[in-house]
């Protein structure tokens, strides 16, 4: 049985996004959400634009049962290019710039900074207004600047998107 992702317009502003996107059956998009090309959003996932605007680049992924949301009046949500975004993540009217992983179950508050090249580790809690700064591995709850990353990671932030934009071309 074939169903359709939940595709709701809010105060007249309606979901859109680029070209080459994946959108799982079951995940949901609402209101003012603006996606770039080759995005994908899996199964379950709600991107919910109806408090406050809600824009993400180019290649990024947001993995099974994610929740991207906002604050009314207050802290609007921006996604960067080839970010990967964990299952079961929460990101809530913050910034995450290009090349970021959120790890599955991480939370990311209000009006925090995540700056470019940073991982944070599974079931981190980033606090409202921290800055994580670029280059580095934050992790706990609070999430904390754990160590710099390696090469190593460094190259995986550069792939993994590529990895999500195949990953769903199986399904398209």
């Amino acid at each position: 049985m074939n169903q359709n992702p939940l595709i709701l317009p809010v105060n007249g502003k309606y979901p859109n996004w680029g070209r080459d996107c994946f959108i799982a059956d079951n995940a949901t998009l609402v209101g003012d959400v603006t996606m770039g090309d080759k995005c994908s959003v899996w199964f379950t996932a709600v991107i919910r634009g109806d408090v406050n605007y809600i824009k993400i680049g180019h290649h990024t992924n947001i993995q099974d049962g994610a929740i991207i949301h906002a604050t009314y009046q207050k802290a609007a949500t921006n996604i960067g290019n080839y970010v990967n975004i964990g299952h079961r993540a929460l990101v809530h009217g913050c910034t995450l710039n290009d090349y970021v992983l959120v790890g599955m179950g991480a939370i990311i508050m209000d009006n925090a900074v995540v700056e470019e090249y940073v991982i944070i580790a599974a079931g981190a809690v980033v606090l409202e207004n921290t800055i994580c700064e670029s280059g580095f591995l934050y992790a706990g709850m609070p999430a904390k600047k754990i160590k710099p990353l390696t090469e190593e990671q460094k190259e995986l932030l550069r792939k993994l998107p590529d990895n999500y934009v195949m990953y769903a071309g199986w399904f398209m």
